[in-house]
């Protein structure tokens, strides 16, 4: 059984930045994918950005994308490095893992095991 730990959320102003960790215990291998998402109030849970472990393939959503940073820092542990932070980026995000060595799209539905998720919350 494979767990899934977020840590590093809090609450930052705009502009800055912070970095979220996925720490996995239990069974995982290179073939799986591990995907960040997140869900704002009276808001869906979208894909942010999705990472295949041994293809190095990834993903980043357009609202992303030049200021998230995905990096596998070791065999446990997939990181999201989050820069220029803006208030629309508030929301729990939420680490995944998709076991079935595909890369396919960035869905919620596609992933077999979630963590907890962390708050992260940008505000002035």
């Amino acid at each position: 059984q494979l767990q899934l730990v977020e840590s590093g959320g809090g609450l930052v102003q705009p502009g800055e930045s912070l970095r979220l960790s996925c720490t996995a215990s239990g069974f995982i291998t290179d073939y799986y994918t591990i995907g960040w998402f997140r869900q704002a109030p009276g808001k869906e849970r979208e894909g942010v950005s999705c990472f295949h472990l041994s293809a190095g393939s990834t993903y980043y959503a357009d609202s992303v994308k030049g200021r998230f940073t995905v990096s596998k820092d070791d065999a446990n542990t997939v990181s999201l490095q989050m820069n220029d932070l803006r208030t629309e980026d508030t929301a729990v995000y939420y680490c995944a893992a998709d076991s079935s060595s595909l890369f396919r799209q960035c869905k919620s539905f596609y992933y077999d095991y979630w963590g907890q998720g962390t708050q992260v919350t940008v505000s002035s």
